[in-house]
């Protein structure tokens, strides 16, 4: 089932203030998620007020978004958990062992501090449903009931349970003593918790990405730009870097050399080391469409086929259900192991790829070299709307014609972000100069043809 058009593929996302984010429309949001997942989870209101955990990300934004949140929360006849500003994945484990109904995270995760956003967790620690979302947004054509904002309380040691959890999975027989990683926190919500969870494994911390200002979240850091990351392991001459987004659902590394390795190779290094330990599960991973031809192959060679999706990691998370596997993930660094977690945690995926890389005795780099990754380029362009590529005569075209050059020795795939009012143009096959001449050729037909301007160049 596709997202419905208020939540898109991850959650809420706009600027505060406007549109979806207005304070009311955000009060109206909370109060009808709140009633819907109290009645699908069958949790009866009997004289004492059901919890909801909500964590919020750095971004100047969310106090206020919160405080709508709060509004909306007490008129569904519920009590708020406020977990402060935490990683999005934390809000997913914790919900659920604090006793509480359901979760939401405030934040608008890898795109730039301007936007904010709001998605929900269930019981279980799961994103929303798209059949809750769509039944919320019809829900929200009435209007929602005045209440008494409740204060919040605060979850007492909320920080010490969640890195406990993380410690966990790190396996026991491993350290990081005598690694020195540097670690880009994206000026966001791991900012307190990266870099104190990996000095608590042995290693020797660089910590970059770590004075949010509610300004700067994402901003020439973290997943999303790493080469502050990048050029930071060269000049301290580190063994490893990690940088996650501004909520830490996302995370991508690179080596000793400061060369990045992406999602597709991260899946690459935990699909081989499960499948060494007898632990994954239905010898499938989860991926989706745009990852690289070259991962494909080097999983088919072991055996190992991909399950692929749309992209989103929520349809990442029901191939792992419906397969009943232990691994999936996206080429930008959102990957889900799910023994043990339900949705994608980017210092869960630190982890597990520092214990492949302790266990193999090389250096990180001997991890990027799992499979060679077939070139690919990709474009972006800002867009006000999204008209159906399929009703672009002239961008339905350009896209026949490259995908017709490309017959047999690539691919071409177009589609509108779900998360950013961008279009991403994305061509892969063996020669990159050809790739570049087929994705600009396509990019400058649709901002001809609709107006759009391009907002940058990969």
């Amino acid at each position: 089932m596709s997202a419905p058009s208020l939540f898109g593929t991850d959650g809420v996302r706009g600027i505060p203030g406007e549109g979806p984010l207005k304070p009311e429309s955000v009060r109206s949001l909370a109060y009808h998620a709140a009633k819907v997942l109290l009645e699908r989870q069958g949790v009866k209101i009997n004289g004492v007020a059901p919890l909801i955990a909500v964590g919020r990300d750095t971004r100047g934004s969310g106090p206020a978004l919160l405080r709508s949140m709060l509004s909306g929360f007490s008129a569904a006849g519920v009590r708020v958990l406020d977990l402060g500003v935490i990683p999005t994945p934390a809000v997913s484990y914790l919900a659920p062992r604090l006793g509480c109904f359901a979760g939401a995270v405030i934040s608008a995760s890898h795109n730039p501090a301007e936007y904010n956003g709001i998605k929900f967790f269930d019981g279980a620690g799961f994103k929303m449903a798209p059949a809750l979302e769509y039944e919320v947004e019809g829900r929200m054509k009435r209007p929602a009931p005045p209440a008494i904002a409740r204060a919040p309380f605060a979850a007492e040691d909320r920080a010490g349970i969640y890195l406990d959890f993380l410690k966990s999975a790190f396996p026991a027989t491993l350290d990081l003593d005598g690694a020195r990683i540097v670690v880009d926190c994206a000026h966001g919500a791991a900012a307190a918790f990266a870099p104190r969870l990996l000095a608590g494994l042995g290693a020797e911390v660089v910590p970059i990405g770590v004075r949010p200002n509610g300004r700067n979240i994402n901003d020439g850091c973290g997943a999303t730009a790493t080469e502050a990351m990048r050029r930071e392991v060269k000049r301290r001459r580190a063994h490893a870097g990690l940088a996650l987004d501004g909520d830490a659902d996302r995370a991508l590394i690179c080596d000793e050399h400061g060369d990045l390795l992406d999602g597709d190779a991260l899946i690459a290094a935990a699909a081989a080391r499960l499948l060494r330990r007898g632990a994954l599960k239905g010898g499938k991973v989860a991926v989706t469409v745009m990852s690289n031809f070259g991962l494909l192959s080097y999983l088919s060679g072991l055996g190992v086929d991909a399950v692929t999706t749309p992209v989103g990691d929520r349809y990442v998370t029901e191939a792992i259900e419906r397969e009943g596997l232990s691994l999936g993930g996206e080429n930008s660094g959102h990957i889900v192991f799910r023994d043990f977690a339900p949705t994608g945690d980017g210092m869960l995926t630190g982890l597990q790829t520092f214990a492949a890389w302790r266990e193999s005795g090389k250096p990180m780099s001997a991890l990027g070299r799992l499979y060679k990754a077939t070139p690919q380029v990709l474009r972006a362009v800002r867009v006000k709307e999204k008209p159906a590529i399929a009703a672009l005569g002239r961008t339905s075209a350009a896209i026949a014609a490259a995908t017709k050059a490309l017959a047999g020795r690539g691919r071409v795939f177009v589609r509108y972000s779900g998360t950013e009012p961008v279009l991403r143009v994305l061509v892969e096959g063996p020669g990159s100069a050809e790739n570049r001449r087929l994705a600009d050729g396509i990019a400058k037909i649709y901002l001809t043809e609709t107006g759009a301007r391009e907002e940058k160049h990969g």
